[in-house]
């Protein structure tokens, strides 16, 4: 029964998972942020393109370059 205790003791397997899936979340995180932020960028682009479209005159630059 001690060898079965101390063997357990030393099993660090479990602490590894434990490792790598605090490395995973911490990652979805930084994944989750940044898309939201340029989904947000890309939103405001569309919505710009959009404005300028239905009324050109509201458009920053009405000038075209050949």
């Amino acid at each position: 029964m001690t060898k079965l205790f101390a063997r357990f003791v030393k099993d660090e397997s479990g602490a590894t998972a434990i490792e790598y899936g605090l490395i995973a979340a911490l990652i979805a995180i930084a994944i989750i942020g940044g898309a939201k932020f340029v989904g947000e960028e890309v939103n405001s682009k569309f919505t710009d393109v959009g404005n300028c479209l239905s009324d050109p005159d509201s458009c920053p630059s009405n000038e075209t370059t050949p």
